[in-house]
């Protein structure tokens, strides 16, 4: 019988998403050169004020699904560490983080979100997502340069 998924806030630095961010980072490097990788460990996260969500097998269980997102403003942030488990993905555990993230930011006064994510088949998914939520295309934002392997995206709230 599968566990059941419990979502809620997490600290970027929780030793419970240690290893889901790790296998994030790894299964982008498997797609995208290093230059085009922008992923930050638990400890950089934490450093930026990022607010995290995650899907957690069982109350007290790893991560198995995240997302957040850091102030870039008062009044604008930008989506950080969207990453859901292969064997959950299509589930609807992503769409369920990015409402929580959608519906924190705009209760804490964000006014637009920003992200950044990848232009390649395997990340077409994650793009997918961010569309579906009222995301759209945008020219690169804060200190990111043009990448063709980079999609920027934009989204009032």
């Amino acid at each position: 019988m599968p566990q059941t998924l419990h979502y809620g806030p997490i600290a970027p630095d929780d030793p419970a998403l240690a290893e889901l961010i790790a296998r994030h980072a790894a299964e982008s490097a498997r797609h995208y050169p290093a230059e085009s990788n922008h992923h930050l460990d638990g400890a950089a996260l934490a450093a930026q004020g990022a607010i995290l969500f995650a899907a957690r097998l069982g109350p007290d269980g790893p991560a198995c699904a995240m997302g957040g997102y850091a102030p870039l403003s008062a009044t604008e942030a930008e989506i950080k560490s969207m990453h859901v488990e292969a064997a959950l993905r299509g589930q609807g555990a992503g769409a369920r983080i990015l409402g929580m993230i959608l519906d924190h930011a705009r209760a804490s006064g964000v006014e637009r979100l920003w992200l950044e994510t990848g232009s390649l088949p395997a990340s077409a998914p994650a793009r997918r997502l961010y569309e579906k939520a009222g995301f759209t295309p945008c020219p690169p934002f804060g200190s990111y340069r043009p990448d063709p392997m980079s999609v920027f995206m934009t989204r009032a709230l």
